[in-house]
């Protein structure tokens, strides 16, 4: 047999040849949702590095119908090919899936993406959520998590990176009443394909974020990436959860415990400055307080450890110092 007849890839949506870098978790996740979504889909996908590694011209990795949409526009363009299909006779057996990263998704395009779920359009939206504008710099975003140093929030002598915590999107979406918001990661792989599967069984605006390690942009070694995506959810730093018609259902926690976040954050680089700079455990345990209150959310507070409960009283002892300490 010849080399070029070893492999079949025919039934795949997302081919290999894209170029994505090494230990991309954006490409694995977009590989496997396509997948569950299969060849009968048609995917909008905005500016980012998705659209960049699949779609090099004259080249293109998609087994499927796939447009390019401007940065902001991925859900408007969407719905339009949903209404498109809906006016024609021709939506049954079609899935309208539209794509983006989370500076695309949670920035840019929150306003398009806030329409289409507005207006019940039945369609699927992904956001590949690897924290940052990485495609244009490494750029934040508002789903860069606490302390990340990016090149718009570097850290240093009077900065220890971005200073706000992640906009919650998949809250703002689930305030819309639509039937099914998910957030997976690409640590877990086996679930998405399941969870892309239960979303398009409801008709209607359905929204799913998966958590994409990105080794670039974080600084980590790419063959780390399933590992650290799966230590942000052990140690309560990214919550994966779906909300079914309303109801809340969390991923199962840890069977070994919840993790410091320390364990987290050492392997990567955007986070190097909290473990080198004097006072950066301070910092360290603001981000602990945090994944607090992100386990009592979905866990209760029965399932908050010990020190994620000291951190949390250190947090609040330190912000109350600098309040007092501020001029009146």
């Amino acid at each position: 047999m010849a080399s070029h007849e070893r492999f079949d890839y025919t039934d795949r949506v997302l081919t290999p040849g894209y170029t994505s870098c090494l230990g991309c978790g954006e490409a694995l996740a977009m590989r496997i949702v396509a997948q569950a979504a299969g060849k009968n889909s048609i995917f909008t996908n905005c500016t980012g590095c998705s659209e960049i590694f699949t779609s090099r011209y004259p080249t293109s990795s998609w087994a499927a119908p796939w447009i390019h949409s401007l940065f902001e526009n991925s859900a408007a363009i969407a719905s339009g090919i949903y209404y498109a299909l809906k006016h024609k006779g021709k939506l049954e057996g079609i899935n309208v899936i539209g794509t983006g990263g989370d500076g695309g998704t949670a920035d840019i395009g929150l306003q398009c993406l806030s329409g289409a779920a507005e207006r019940g359009d039945d369609i699927l939206y992904c956001c590949w959520d690897n924290e940052a504008y990485m495609n244009t710099g490494i750029q934040r975003s508002s789903l860069t998590p606490l302390d990340a140093a990016t090149t718009t929030s570097p850290s240093g002598k009077v900065s220890w990176g971005n200073d706000r915590p992640k906009k919650d999107v998949p809250a703002i979406m689930a305030a819309h009443h639509i039937p099914y918001v998910g957030v997976g990661s690409c640590g877990y792989y086996r679930e998405l394909p399941r969870m892309v599967k239960k979303a398009l069984g409801y008709r209607g605006p359905k929204y799913l974020q998966v958590h994409a390690v990105c080794p670039l942009g974080w600084r980590s070694d790419p063959a780390k990436t399933c590992e650290i995506a799966r230590l942000a959810f052990q140690t309560g730093c990214y919550p994966l959860y779906e909300i079914v018609e309303g109801e809340t259902k969390p991923h199962k926690p840890p069977k070994d415990g919840w993790k410091p976040v320390e364990e987290y954050l050492k392997p990567q680089g955007r986070f190097r400055h909290l473990f080198r700079q004097a006072d950066g455990e301070q910092q360290i345990v603001r981000v602990q307080a945090l994944a607090a209150e992100n386990i009592r959310r979905f866990y209760g507070d029965e399932e908050v450890p010990d020190f994620a409960r000291e951190a949390e009283k250190k947090a609040a002892d330190m912000a109350e110092a600098q309040q007092a300490e501020a001029p009146a």
